[in-house]
């Protein structure tokens, strides 16, 4: 029997289709409700989920204001499956690392759809360890997408809520770039960064650090010095030690020595 050969769709028509779809059920749906419920109808095949989310972020950045009908449609998403949560989580990745390429209205509206994910908690908050906030790794336009992502969150739960979110001990290493304490340059840039846009209650913790910094240099040095004392202290006790034993041996040989003189006579 003659087996049947899978004929793979190099065109990639069956994508747009599917892309296709998803724009015109976005654009015709009156509501949140009915538009959430339009998608998941749509016959995605395993492992095209990320085409839905694209295609959600690309329908918001279009628009000329940013409108909260697309944010809550992603919240849902991510709720009702894991995996749209995971492409939202890469497609941030993603936005992010291109964010030069899209025009000022397209950046703004990114940014705010993503805030509204993160203050809902449909995408997790680990997806903040890919910016690094200083002067070599931004540009104008990541500033940007920080500056407006940041003042939506801070919008929607209160300076007071973000700063602990930010200071939760399980997600500091998320945040050790966005907050960098690495060099006093890089602090300097972050603590100037955020209180340019208003949000400087969010520097405490670098302001803290950045006080305190030229004592732990300080403190650090007296250590090493320490160390290298201690280890010179033991080098030079070591020494001795060998000097010791080396002229116990003499004696010792020339102690035998005579004996065998005084025995020869």
């Amino acid at each position: 029997a003659l087996e049947r050969q899978e004929i793979e769709d190099a065109t990639k028509e069956d994508v747009v289709a599917i892309r296709r779809t998803i724009y015109l059920t976005i654009m015709s749906s009156l509501d949140t409700e009915e538009c959430t419920h339009k998608l998941m109808k749509i016959k995605i095949s395993p492992g095209q989920e990320v085409e839905l989310c694209t295609m959600l972020i690309e329908c918001c950045s279009q628009e000329r204001t940013f409108s909260k009908f697309y944010g809550l449609i992603g919240t849902r998403l991510c709720l009702i499956n894991r995996v749209f949560q995971e492409h939202f989580q890469e497609c941030f990745v993603k936005q992010y690392a291109l964010i030069h390429r899209l025009e000022t209205n397209k950046l703004r509206n990114t940014s705010k759809f993503f805030a509204h994910l993160l203050f809902s908690d449909a995408i997790s908050w680990s997806v903040m360890e890919f910016i690094s906030l200083n002067e070599l790794d931004t540009t104008s336009s990541s500033r940007i997408f920080i500056k407006i992502l940041f003042q939506e969150l801070a919008e929607a739960l209160g300076l007071k809520k973000l700063n602990e979110r930010l200071m939760d001990i399980t997600m500091k290493d998320h945040f050790k770039n966005l907050f960098p304490k690495d060099d006093p340059k890089n602090t300097r840039f972050a603590i100037n960064f955020f209180t340019s846009i208003g949000l400087g209650g969010l520097t405490d913790d670098l302001r803290n650090h950045l006080k305190n910094a030229p004592k732990q240099i300080m403190q650090a040095q007296v250590d090493v010095s320490s160390s290298d004392t201690d280890t010179s202290d033991l080098s030079l006790s070591s020494d001795s030690d060998d000097s010791d034993s080396s002229d116990s041996s003499d004696s010792s040989d020339d102690d035998t020595n005579k004996k065998g003189k005084g025995k020869g006579k």
